[in-house]
């Protein structure tokens, strides 16, 4: 049995934000909400996050996901001083508890599970997560005898020039029993140079103290700054491409594409250079998508294509083209077969099978029927300075280039809107619309001279 603690209390005022720190976003996922996916599938019986600076924010920010308890550290003194608040919430608890801080995106749950394996095969009063990095500059060390037994843990900041020269780092992540762990925080003294209760001191306290070493270090790089976010966003890039690449996904020039993890591609998808996938995507086989194009929170078919344009909150079925320089917005739905052409803008538009607006067009608020045909620079004047206002399009119809179509508006089944034309009244099936001024020429007419 294990209770998970995650540790969100600080400000990260490196990062320069007046959001807090685990909030900020790693491929389509806030920190915070990285590290409990890693520790979902461990089924603990309880996850606590420790909240303290801008608490109500991050408690909203997590508000959906389920069964999740929140404790407040409202004056920030230290790892070992957050977990001191755990107290009264775990007074007759026996089991174990799993420590992680709140910035740790890019650890995986298998690495939480040897960790977990290590402390109950060797039955350890403690288990602590450590790491040789390359440079361990802001790391705590770890000193470890030659069966991994902990013998002194150092935070880096109060570290002799000597010590310093020991690659071996703390993680932030421990395993304790927490019986054990519970005798000893409230004799935590805050006895360094930053005058905090630091969890690491416990560790040397509580009985026998292992160390396992994560294979791939990257997975414990935590996140103070932006430089830190780019690098962890860069790691997971590589993860997420990889992953895809290896499941049938073509992506050309992956260097210059970025794919949120929520996102979901399935095999013979075709993804072009500069385009970003972003959200709840999810698009299937056959579609080609890019050069130069955005798709976020949205609903790809098969055999789709979308060029150079950008598709957010929106459908669009099979065998649909989009773009060049398309934007699709606002719940549009596009129905199988169609073309959403150049320099078109659909908003909260259903479009019908076989619809085509190829060309120069803004349709907001409308539902079109299916075979429609949108002439180019066809509009829809949706709003009257107050409110928006519906327009319906019936099948088989065709707007003439230069139409405005007033709302709120009907046009039935088989209409014809003459070029230039100003609709301001509904329209029956099978008619002829004809909404302008009537020419008129001049014959041997020039302005006369002053």
């Amino acid at each position: 049995m294990v209770v998970v603690a995650i540790l969100a209390a600080g400000r990260g005022t490196r990062m320069k934000s007046r959001l807090p720190k685990v909030l900020h976003s790693l491929g389509g996922r806030s920190l915070v909400e990285r590290v409990l996916e890693s520790v979902e599938p461990l089924s603990p019986s309880r996850r606590i996050v420790i909240v303290g600076y801008q608490s109500e924010e991050v408690q909203a920010a997590m508000h959906l996901i389920p069964s999740l308890e929140f404790v407040e550290q409202t004056v920030q003194l230290g790892t070992g001083h957050a977990i001191q608040q755990l107290l009264p919430h775990l007074e007759d608890y026996t089991g174990d508890l799993l420590i992680l801080n709140g910035d740790l995106p890019l650890i995986r749950t298998q690495t939480l599970k040897q960790m977990l394996q290590t402390h109950a095969q060797n039955q350890n009063a403690a288990t602590i997560l450590t790491s040789h990095l390359p440079d361990p500059t802001g790391y705590g060390r770890v000193f470890c005898n030659d069966e991994n037994i902990v013998q002194q843990m150092v935070e880096h900041k109060d570290c002799s020039a000597a010590q310093r020269q020991n690659h071996r780092i703390n993680a932030g992540v421990y395993c304790f029993r927490w019986p054990d762990l519970a005798k000893v925080l409230p004799h935590l003294q805050a006895n360094n140079a930053q005058k905090e209760y630091y969890l690491t001191d416990a560790v040397t306290q509580v009985g026998q103290v292992m160390a396992v070493d994560v294979e791939d270090y990257q997975e414990i790089l935590g996140i103070n700054d932006r430089l830190q976010l780019a690098t962890a966003s860069e790691i997971l890039q590589k993860r997420v491409k990889e992953k895809w690449m290896l499941a049938g996904v073509t992506l050309i020039d992956p260097t210059s594409i970025t794919i949120d993890e929520t996102v979901e591609l399935q095999p013979d998808v075709i993804i072009e250079p500069q385009t970003h996938l972003r959200g709840n995507t999810v698009i299937q086989t056959g579609s080609h998508i890019g050069p130069g194009s955005l798709i976020e929170n949205s609903q790809l078919a098969e055999n789709v294509t979308v060029h150079y344009s950008v598709v957010i909150n929106s459908t669009v079925q099979a065998g649909t083209r989009i773009g060049p320089y398309a934007h699709l917005r606002g719940q549009v739905q596009v129905g199988a077969g169609c073309r959403v052409g150049n320099f078109v803008e659909l908003k909260n538009t259903q479009l019908g099978d076989r619809t085509n607006a190829a060309h120069l067009s803004y349709i907001g608020d409308t539902v079109v029927g299916n075979q429609v045909n949108i002439g180019a620079g066809t509009i829809t004047a949706n709003y009257d300075g107050v409110k928006k206002h519906r327009t319906k399009i019936g099948d088989r119809t065709k707007t003439g280039a230069n139409s405005v179509l007033v709302a709120p508006l009907t046009l039935g089944d088989d209409v014809y809107i003459a070029a230039g034309s100003t609709v301001t009244e509904d329209v029956p099936d099978n008619s002829l619309v004809i909404a302008r001024s009537r020419q008129v020429v001049k014959p041997a007419w020039r302005k006369k001279s002053q």
